[in-house]
Order: structure tokens, then C-alpha cells, then sequence
């Protein structure tokens, strides 16, 4: 991929996940983990999270899914907000970690559940005990 792939993928990342997020990640790169940010941002930020046929917010939901059910929780949290900035509910996402204890077993729900409610909370957000 060429430098421009490169940064029209970091700018999906920073649409995504939000600006301080990318910041954070390319700060005091060096020679050991430069490669690292350039492939994630060429690969899975340029080509797959570029790519048409759903939208950014079903694609968020379904990151979501995944790193639930892997155990992921700190990358968990950083797409659970990716899928906020992207449009979907706190009902959405606690649907689809709720979904996610059916096939990948309630302690990665429990996990899941904890991490995203981290993220809500330091969001200030919150979700009405009438919505469950």
C-alpha cells in the first residue's frame, strides 16, 4: 500500500475511535512498534474498515462481538466507544454483548459487560432501568 493508503487510513481510525485515540497510539513510536501502527492503520484501518457493504456502525457492533468473545477488554473498550461515535445505542450494544454470552460463554459477557460499562460511565452516559 502507498503512504496515502496509509493516511486515508489513519483518518477512518480517528473518524472511528476518535482523534486523542489515534494520538495516543502514534505517540513515542520507535523502530519496534512503528511497524506495528503502520500496518494497522494501512490493513485494518485502510482497506478493511474502508471497505463498503455495511455501514461503520453495524461494523463497530460486530468489532465489538469479537473482541468480546476473544476476552479483549482493553481493545473492547476503545471500540466500544468507536461504536458510539459511530451511532450505535447503549440498547445496541448491550444487545450484542448480551447475544455474545450465548456462543462465547457468560465470563466473557461478565468481562465484556464490565469493560463497556467502564466506558459508559467515564462517558457520563447511562441507560434508564425502564430501557432493559
Amino acid at each position: 500500500m502507498s503512504e496515502q493508503d496509509r493516511e486515508q487510513g489513519k483518518a477512518r481510525r480517528a473518524e472511528v475511535m476518535g482523534e486523542a485515540f489515534v494520538e495516543r497510539a502514534m505517540r513515542d513510536l520507535d523502530g519496534f512498534s512503528r511497524p506495528l501502527q503502520d500496518w494497522l492503520n494501512e490493513h485494518a484501518w485502510g482497506s478493511t474498515w474502508r471497505r463498503g457493504g455495511i455501514d461503520l456502525k453495524t461494523r463497530s457492533l460486530c468489532t465489538c462481538a469479537m473482541l468480546a468473545a476473544l476476552g479483549r477488554g482493553t481493545e473492547l473498550k476503545g471500540h466500544v466507544r468507536g461504536a458510539i461515535n459511530n451511532g450505535a445505542s447503549l440498547v445496541e450494544i448491550r444487545e450484542v454483548l448480551l447475544h455474545s454470552a450465548l456462543y462465547a460463554g457468560a465470563p466473557a459477557a461478565v468481562e465484556a459487560f464490565r469493560n463497556a460499562r467502564e466506558v459508559i460511565g467515564e462517558l457520563g452516559l447511562s441507560l434508564p432501568d425502564h430501557e432493559a
